[in-house]
């Protein structure tokens, strides 16, 4: 795993549009993380890369409210899916959440990736709350996260 560069855009938004293309037909449209300008979003968000013999397998962009950590997009490699690598990533971002002194994270996606949304669930998200956006539902989910003090 390492911190993403300027130089990584051309190949996370590869990636990214990669995982993401499976979905435009259940959607009707290009998701968000699709429609991103990645060598801007890499400058103002923190972006986590799983690399595998050079290439980018996967990634966790996160950011910062005033009280969690959001993670704004998790994508991984179609060819690398199914291997536990989500549940890493996620693992991993809840490492950096806590690391800043968070005690929550979380995240939001479309209602149509059930899949991802029951991914969240096993690992401890729970739902918040939808939204209507654009003709579709957005699912706000988060998790509570331990402190490093109650950790022992």
């Amino acid at each position: 795993m390492r911190r993403a560069v300027t130089a990584d855009a051309g190949e996370i938004a590869r990636l990214v549009s990669a995982a993401y293309s499976p979905w435009v037909p259940l959607v009707g449209y290009q998701p968000k993380p699709m429609r991103v300008d990645y060598s801007e979003a890499v400058g103002h968000h923190r972006f986590d890369l799983l690399d595998a013999s050079g290439e980018i397998i996967g990634l966790v962009e996160t950011d910062i409210e005033d009280d969690c950590l959001v993670v704004v997009n998790l994508a991984i490699a179609p060819q690398w899916q199914h291997r536990g690598l989500g549940r890493a990533l996620l693992a991993h971002a809840e490492t950096i959440a806590r690391d800043s002194g968070y005690d929550r994270i979380r995240l939001y996606t479309n209602a149509v990736k059930s899949s991802n949304i029951a991914l969240y669930r096993a690992v401890g998200y729970g739902i918040d709350g939808e939204q209507a956006v654009n003709g579709g539902t957005i699912v706000h989910l988060s998790k509570p996260l331990p402190t490093s003090a109650s950790l022992g």
